[in-house]
């Protein structure tokens, strides 16, 4: 009865946190510990039919798609045994491998008919989406019409290039990923994110009627740039023993991830022989040919020292956590946020805490959990970004204290959610964010978060406008 009763609860937890992950754009948990509620549900009822919905269906109300190609669901994998059991046992020893970076973003299928752009859809559950022609078609590079006129479904993921996230949407979001899905799903332009700041990149092409003449799918690849799109970057391996070469690049990729355009947390190998593929067939919820290989996490310890609130453009009220200086990915940590007080209630964290700190594939690390109380020595031996040795006497343990009122201009707050609300629109912290959102998105050089409050604070300008006169 109990395994029965965890397998009901596994399925209950994976629909919940799916319908907000697709529907809603507002996932409550990483997509690591997602995968640590389908693995353990997986190992107690593999025929659970939960494991094999892609998604939930799109939201009532919505112009629903029918997915003519299903947009299916990729088997995961984390470790160098899962490549090789992939290349060995899923393929039968395939020999020709594609890889494409694993884009963190938003799933769209483009539908063009006689190579105009028809209809664009969200993934949904897989076999019906949702339109979304309106805002794909401002996507920058997506094509209105193709230079070759084909009857195709193209599959890709829009992705938001991380200077620009940075540049205009930090205080916004935690990731760039739900500012994609938010922007395609938005309305009436009332979205956090412009679908113009998003780009398209295609991975697969699937065909109505007569396809051109193909053997691999890097062919098709190819036929896309000349259509007009520009697929996500990929590589070919050919050998005896492709696994190697994909170990490598799996290797390589998690040094450079850093410095690539967009947000990836992983690899797609595929394989390249579209015949092989047909071969191969599918399970009840993936290919055989095709496996997701997510980087594993990146872990550190800290310690919790103080919490500090600060109010955004938007007048969202967010918990910055001022933690020991840690290094994780390449990158020291010394401030992270906590989102919201949702979040911090869900965390349990308290300040003096020892704190796991997880870094997968948002560009800032975040805490994970608490290790329980801290004790003195998890303070020693620690350097800020500088090199200068850090120094720091461990704080007492208490409770992160939630405000009442604004830590700008004192109105009171108004809890929405798991949100805290500051609405008084005179706020100089809600100004200050608004023109320095202002001034990134216009690119205007020079002009930081400083010199915005030291332009407040003297007088010369008192909102947007006041920079024009």
């Amino acid at each position: 009865m109990a395994e029965e009763s965890r397998i009901e609860q596994l399925s209950a937890a994976i629909r919940y946190h799916r319908e907000l992950y697709y529907n809603h754009s507002a996932p409550e948990i990483s997509d690591a510990d997602f995968d640590k509620l389908w693995d353990e549900l997986k190992s107690l009822d593999p025929d659970n039919s939960v494991l094999h919905e892609v998604g939930p269906e799109p939201l009532p109300g919505t112009v629903k798609v029918e997915h003519i190609f299903p947009m299916r669901s990729l088997d995961k994998g984390t470790t160098d045994e899962d490549i090789i059991h992939f290349v060995t046992q899923s393929t039968f020893g395939g020999k020709r491998f594609l890889a494409q970076p694993k884009l963190d973003g938003s799933a769209l299928s483009l539908e063009y008919v006689a190579g105009n752009l028809h209809r664009a859809a969200t993934r949904g559950s897989g076999e019906r989406g949702e339109d979304v022609t309106l805002n794909a078609k401002l996507v920058a590079n997506v094509p209105l019409r193709l230079n070759i006129p084909a009857d195709c479904h193209v599959r890709g993921e829009v992705v938001m290039p991380l200077s620009v996230f940075e540049q205009k949407y930090r205080d916004v979001s935690p990731n760039p990923r739900n500012l994609c899905s938010g922007a395609l799903r938005q309305k009436h332009g009332d979205g956090k994110a412009d679908a113009t700041d998003l780009v398209f990149c295609a991975y697969d092409v699937k065909f109505v009627n007569e396809a051109p003449t193909a053997t691999n799918d890097s062919e098709l690849l190819s036929w896309l740039q000349k259509a007009g799109i520009e697929p996500a970057p990929w590589t070919v391996f050919e050998s005896d023993r492709p696994q190697l070469e994909m170990i490598e690049h799996t290797k390589e990729w998690s040094i450079k991830r850093d410095d690539f355009e967009f947000e990836i947390d992983g690899l797609v190998f595929k394989l390249d022989n579209l015949q092989q593929r047909e071969n191969l067939g599918m399970t009840a919820h993936h290919p055989r040919w095709a496996l997701a290989w997510k980087f594993p996490p990146e872990e550190a310890t800290s310690v919790l020292l103080s919490v500090d609130w600060q109010t955004g453009r938007t007048g969202n009220v967010t918990p910055v956590a001022r933690i020991a200086p840690q290094s994780v990915g390449g990158v020291t940590v010394e401030n992270t946020t906590l989102h919201n007080p949702g979040e911090v209630s869900r965390l349990g964290v308290k300040i003096g805490d020892k704190i796991l700190i997880v870094r997968r594939g948002d560009v800032i690390p975040k805490i994970e959990q608490s290790l329980g109380r801290a004790k003195q020595e998890d303070l020693v031996g620690r350097y800020h970004a500088d090199g200068t040795p850090f120094a720091h006497e461990l704080p007492k343990q208490q409770e992160i204290k939630i405000p009442q009122i604004c830590p700008s201009c004192d109105f009171d707050l108004v809890v929405e959610g798991a949100f805290l609300k500051c609405y008084n629109m005179l706020c100089e912290a809600r100004t200050s964010r608004s023109i320095l959102y202002w001034c990134r998105a216009l690119e205007m050089d020079g002009i930081g978060e400083k010199l915005v409050d030291q332009l407040l604070d003297a007088g010369m300008i008192s909102s947007i406008s006041g920079l024009y006169e």
